[in-house]
């Protein structure tokens, strides 16, 4: 499968974002878990630590991981069979969880200030930092997608967001 997304194809367009995007998020935030409690580990007291960077990273990851089995156990199935009444109620909930994604990434920015590496910052913390603007990109993107390509085809006029 190509990176392009099949924005065209509903039933298609939740396989890609199973494949492309709740994967990948799997497997970043486990890596950035790990990266995240070296840091904070070894740079204990310096002050430009992102302390506390690691409990977000894991209280983001359970939060996806719910978010990302709704979809994949109860969303995406109906968008595949082509609707159905509880698919507007449910695409609801999925967009106060993007909201709620969107306020845990601008807590790591915050914390990291903007992903901004301190002067004299070791290879595992650049590393982290890297790591930390790809997840932030790609769940951006994974959120668009949703947002403004796969839900709105699902939802009644009035309450579409464009």
């Amino acid at each position: 499968m190509s990176d392009a997304a099949p924005i065209h194809d509903a039933a298609e367009l939740t396989r890609y974002i199973e494949t492309r995007y709740h994967a990948r998020h799997r497997q970043q935030l486990q890596t950035l878990i790990k990266l995240a409690e070296m840091i904070e580990d070894l740079h204990e007291p310096d002050h430009d630590v992102p302390e506390g960077l690691t409990a977000i990273l894991r209280r983001l990851t359970g939060e996806m991981e719910v978010y990302m089995k709704k979809e994949e156990l109860l969303v995406f199935p109906l968008i595949r069979k082509g609707a159905g009444p509880p698919l507007a109620e449910r695409i609801a909930l999925m967009r106060a969880d993007h909201d709620d994604h969107d306020c845990e990434i601008a807590k790591i920015r915050h914390l990291t200030d903007n992903l901004t590496l301190p002067k004299g910052a070791c290879t595992p913390w650049a590393t982290l930092y890297e790591g930390l603007a790809e997840f932030i990109a790609d769940l951006s993107e994974h959120i668009r997608l949703e947002n403004d390509v796969l839900f709105p085809q699902f939802e009644p006029e009035s309450a579409a967001h464009v």
